[in-house]
């Protein structure tokens, strides 16, 4: 589904991410870790469009998806949640995901329809329904994750980039995103998640890609990463994440 071949990124001569190639398949939950600064975060902004490659290609589909704009890229199938979760936090939490079903694909719908999904998204993202007229400004960490992760479901994706959305959950927090992330899938999305906590990304991956300093320096299965020499230096420090 997605095929990464050689991305670089510099920044003002600062290269963040270098000669980077890794492909997901439909339908996987594929990990992407390292420690901070890492490139992660910036990958996934390459893929979404935010950021331009400095070099390399990026195919999703069978097609060049390389420079084009996130708008467009959103309407191709690709979804991207923020690691600091970006809102309108004057608008409710019903309105905020009604934009993204009305705006973030091809297909037009009324208002009506557009709100009706946005319900249906919240329900499925598990936002409490007594809550969907709330202003987003009002509202906890955890149910603005769900909103946000609502919104990028809202466009019906093909992909979704989601980019640590279990940072400050508490462990049961953590658990309800492991299902959702789990169930997510079930319902035919592709995935590919930044996320620092390690037992959450061991648990919910098919496959991991580990990024140090801007380049890959491993992928594989969840076991074979948490046994993998250059991982544990550069980043896990033990062997026993599973």
């Amino acid at each position: 589904m997605l095929s990464i071949q050689k991305v670089s990124k510099r920044f003002a001569g600062i290269t963040a991410i270098k000669d980077v190639s890794f492909e997901i398949e439909r339908n996987e939950i594929v990990g992407l870790v390292g420690p901070n600064g890492a490139g992660k975060s910036t990958l996934l902004n390459i893929i979404s469009g935010v950021y331009l490659p400095s070099s390399g290609s990026i195919f999703f589909d069978g097609s060049d998806i390389t420079n084009l704009s996130p708008d467009k890229v959103c309407k191709l199938g690709i979804a991207k949640t923020f690691q600091l979760v970006r809102s309108f936090p004057e608008l409710t939490a019903l309105q905020n995901v009604t934009v993204g079903a009305m705006f973030g694909n091809s297909v037009k719908l009324s208002m009506t329809d557009a709100r009706v999904k946005a319900e249906a998204k919240l329900e499925f993202a598990g936002y409490p329904k007594e809550k969907i007229h709330y202003p987003v400004k009002n509202l906890n960490v955890v149910e603005l994750k769900r909103i946000q992760l609502a919104r990028a479901l809202a466009t019906e994706p093909k992909l979704l980039l989601l980019d640590e959305v279990t940072t400050g959950l508490n462990p049961s927090e953590s658990n309800d995103a492991i299902s959702l992330i789990q169930k997510i899938r079930e319902s035919g999305i592709t995935i590919l998640m930044v996320e620092h906590v390690m037992r959450v990304i061991m648990n919910v991956s098919d496959r991991i890609v580990v990024l140090h300093h801007g380049e890959k320096i491993a992928a594989g299965m969840p076991a074979e990463i948490a046994k993998d020499e250059k991982v544990i230096s550069s980043y896990l420090g033990e062997k026993t994440y599973m």
